[in-house]
C-alpha cells in the first residue's frame, strides 16, 4: 500500500506523463478516436447507483486489470484530519462482515495475481491484475469492502501505528522527502496541496474509529467510484459482472463539489534550504503554480506539456544536452509539469552538479534556459520533434494494461473525461510555438518561485 506521491517518485517524475500513454485507444500515432479498431474501443457507462465503470479491451493477453478510483485524496480531508485518506486505504485491507482480515490478499496470491493501492491528493485507487476468469472474485471483494468494513478500536490503533511507521521510514528519515514537503509547504500558500498526503505526524497520532467511520461513511460511495477495467475481456461482460457485484451496493447521498481554497496571487521568490550530514551531493528545484488539464484555458496545459518536454523532458531536451553533455557541469536536469491535477498545479525544474561544478552554477544555467524560451520561444523543429515523441508513446503505452488503466482513472477522477483522454493528442497537434513561448513567459517567472535546495552539512554556512 502506497501513497500516489511515492508512486510518482519512484515510477515517474512527470505525472503530466499519463497524458502520453493514450495510445492502447489508437491504431497508431496518427489515428484519430473514430478511426480506433473495435479491439481497442473504449466503452463508458453508469451503473443504476452512479458508478462509472470504463472497458478497455486489449486481448494479446489472458489477463485483466482492475481498479476501483474514489474521488477522495487528501486535498479533501477535513481540517486537522492530514493522512486521513491515506489512513484509510490501509484500513481496506482489514475485516468485512463477510470476509477475514487478509482473506482478500490471500485468495490474489493463490491465482498468481497482484494487488495493492495508492493514496493522492485528488484520489486513492485499489487495483488487481488477474486472470479473466478471476474477474467477478475481485469485483466481488471490493464491492464487499466498499460498505461492509469492520472498524474496531483495535484495529485503528494497529494500523495507525503502522502508518506512523511508514511516515517515520519514508519521510522523517529521507532528507529528499523532507525537503519536498517543506517546498510544498512553501510552494502552496492556501491550497490544500501544501499538506503530504501521508499527513502531519502530530495529526495522524490523533486519527481515531470516529474519524475512519465517518470518512468511509462519506466518500466510499458507488456514486463516487470509478471502475476501470482494461484487458482480456468484453464490455457486456464487464457490465453485467459489475452489475452483479457493485450494482448491488446502495448510492449514497450526493456529495457537494469539490470545491477547495485557492491560491492568492503569488508575488514574491520563496526559498526553502535544508543541510544534511547524509546529503553528498547537492541538488535544487525551482516551482512554480501554473493550471492543470482541469484548470487551464484552452491549449494552455497542452503547451506546458510541450514546454516541460523541451526544457527538461529527456536526453534530447534543452537542459540535458546544454548542462549535462556541452558544458559538463550538471549529473542531471529536468523539468516536469504534474498535469493531472484536480486543482492548479506545479511546474518544476530541476539539477545538481558534477564534478567540481557549483551549483549555483548549475542554476544558473538552468534559469538561462528557461528565460530563453520565455523571450525567444522554442524552434518548429524541436516542436515537432517533442509532439513526435508524446505521440510515438502512445504505441508502447499499449504494452501496459495498468498504464492504460491509471490513465483514464486518473482522468476520470479528476474531473476528466473519456473523451478528454482520447482527444488529447489531436490538441497536442495543434500547439503552436508562440503558445509554449506564451505559457513560458507568463507562468515561469523567477520573481514568483519557490526553490528549494539540498545540500551537504559543510555548506550550511555558505
Amino acid at each position: 500500500m502506497t501513497s500516489r506521491a511515492e508512486w510518482l517518485r519512484t515510477t515517474l517524475l512527470a505525472t503530466s506523463l499519463a497524458f502520453t500513454l493514450t495510445g492502447p485507444v489508437l491504431a497508431d500515432s496518427s489515428a484519430s478516436p473514430d478511426k480506433t479498431p473495435a479491439e481497442f474501443k473504449v466503452t463508458d457507462f453508469l451503473l443504476d447507483n452512479g458508478m462509472e465503470v470504463v472497458v478497455i479491451p486489449d486481448h494479446r493477453a489472458p489477463i485483466v486489470t482492475h481498479m476501483v478510483w474514489y474521488k477522495i485524496g487528501s486535498a479533501d480531508e477535513p481540517p486537522g484530519k492530514s493522512g486521513i485518506a491515506h489512513f484509510f486505504e490501509h484500513l481496506m485491507f482489514k475485516a468485512t462482515k463477510n470476509h477475514a482480515s487478509g482473506e482478500f490478499d490471500r485468495a490474489v496470491s493463490d491465482i498468481g495475481g497482484s494487488n495493492n493501492a495508492f493514496t493522492s491528493y485528488d484520489y486513492t485507487a485499489f487495483h488487481e491484475t488477474v486472470a479473466p476468469s478471476a474477474l467477478e472474485q475481485m469485483m466481488g471483494f471490493e464491492a464487499d469492502r466498499m460498505r461492509n468494513l469492520i472498524l474496531t478500536d483495535d484495529v485503528i490503533k494497529t494500523e495507525r501505528d503502522v502508518i506512523l511507521e511508514e511516515r517515520r521510514s519514508r519521510i522523517d528519515n529521507n532528507p529528499q522527502a523532507v525537503l519536498d514537503e517543506e517546498v510544498d509547504a512553501t510552494l502552496w500558500q492556501n491550497q490544500p496541496y501544501r499538506i503530504p498526503v501521508i499527513g502531519w505526524m502530530q495529526e495522524m497520532e490523533q486519527l481515531n474509529r470516529t474519524d475512519a467511520v465517518a470518512f468511509y461513511d462519506k466518500y466510499y460511495r458507488p456514486n463516487n467510484a470509478v471502475l476501470i477495467v482494461a484487458g482480456d475481456v468484453e464490455p457486456e461482460t464487464v457490465k453485467a459482472l459489475a452489475e452483479k457485484t457493485y450494482g448491488k451496493v446502495a448510492r449514497g447521498p450526493d456529495l457537494p463539489p469539490r470545491i477547495r481554497p485557492v491560491e492568492p496571487e503569488q508575488n514574491t521568490k520563496r526559498t526553502v534550504t535544508l543541510t544534511d550530514a547524509r546529503v553528498s551531493v547537492p541538488s535544487f528545484s525551482t516551482q512554480w503554480v501554473v493550471p492543470s488539464y482541469h484548470t487551464a484555458k484552452p491549449g494552455e496545459a497542452e503547451a506546458l506539456d510541450l514546454l516541460a518536454e523541451i526544457l527538461g523532458g529527456g536526453n534530447r531536451s534543452r537542459l540535458y544536452q546544454a548542462l549535462v553533455v556541452k558544458q559538463g557541469i550538471a549529473s542531471n536536469a529536468g523539468a516536469y509539469f504534474q498535469g493531472t491535477m484536480l486543482d492548479d498545479t506545479n511546474f518544476t525544474v530541476y539539477g545538481a552538479p558534477r564534478g567540481d561544478a557549483k551549483l549555483a552554477d548549475v542554476e544558473a544555467a538552468v534559469d538561462a534556459e528557461v528565460a530563453r524560451i520565455a523571450s525567444g520561444g522554442v524552434t518548429p523543429d524541436e516542436l515537432e520533434k517533442a509532439k513526435d515523441r508524446y505521440i510515438r508513446s502512445m504505441v508502447f503505452a499499449r504494452d501496459k494494461q495498468d498504464s492504460m488503466a491509471e490513465i483514464y482513472g486518473s482522468t476520470l477522477a479528476t474531473g476528466g473525461n473519456v473523451q478528454d483522454v482520447q482527444q488529447w493528442p489531436d490538441r497536442i497537434r495543434k500547439v503552436t510555438a508562440d503558445e509554449v513561448k506564451a505559457v513560458a513567459a507568463r507562468y515561469l517567472v523567477l520573481a514568483r518561485s519557490t526553490s528549494g535546495y539540498l545540500l551537504p552539512q559543510q555548506q550550511a554556512g555558505n
